[in-house]
């Protein structure tokens, strides 16, 4: 029996992966290093620097350790410029009355996110307080797909994992959903989602019963 859902926040809950893109492009860019959209994909769903190892796999030059974290500090600089402009109007489809039904049914709510930036987002989308407990990048000592992430939320819910569902549009959030032992739904296609036995293109095509069921 489900008892509570655990959501990932970019992509389920809000749109930010155009702000993602145009921060990376913007160091990117200043760096000399090729990026673009296709690169982008790649790095849907897992943390800032596992991210930035993806993205300077082949740019021909080596980085300390300093240097890296130098550069993901300025890369999370340029997305905070940019989350300014974030509003609660960047809520994705079907996300404020599916959470709107959950409350009124008593379900446990979660964010479980990669991203350092959650408390933030939360606040700017006017979602900040509405879950039993968020838990991002701050919290565990490893991102995704590592299973740290939901298993942290499971336990701030004081639920088994087993009986919480993790709503999730990216495969590396999926494998760490399933590495927890949660049920998973996906938020996208077939194509981009391989792996997860029930989809759905948006959260405003399922309800509360079916999550549950």
């Amino acid at each position: 029996m489900i008892r509570g859902i655990v959501f990932d926040l970019d992509g389920v809950l809000v749109k930010t992966d155009e702000l993602h893109y145009r921060s990376w492009r913007e160091l990117t860019d200043r760096e000399g290093i090729r990026f673009d959209r296709s690169l982008n994909e790649r790095l849907r769903g897992l943390g800032r620097m596992e991210s930035l190892s993806i993205i300077l796999e082949g740019c021909g030059r080596t980085y300390t350790q300093d240097q890296k974290q130098q550069l993901a500090k300025r890369k999370n600089d340029a997305y905070l410029r940019l989350l300014n402009d974030l509003t609660p109007a960047d809520t994705l489809p079907g996300v404020m009355d599916l959470l709107g039904e959950l409350r009124r049914r008593k379900l446990k709510t979660a964010v479980a996110s990669s991203s350092r930036n959650a408390a933030d987002v939360l606040e700017r989308i006017g979602l900040a307080g509405t879950f039993d407990a968020v838990v991002d990048g701050n919290d565990v000592p490893n991102s995704k797909p590592h299973p740290d992430v939901y298993q942290r939320a499971a336990e701030q819910l004081g639920l088994p994992p087993a009986e919480c569902l993790a709503i999730e549009d990216a495969p590396a959030g999926v494998e760490s959903a399933k590495r927890a032992g949660m049920s998973v739904l996906g938020v996208g296609t077939r194509d981009t989602l391989p792996d997860v036995e029930w989809l759905t293109p948006s959260l405003d095509c399922v309800t509360v019963d079916e999550l549950v069921a």
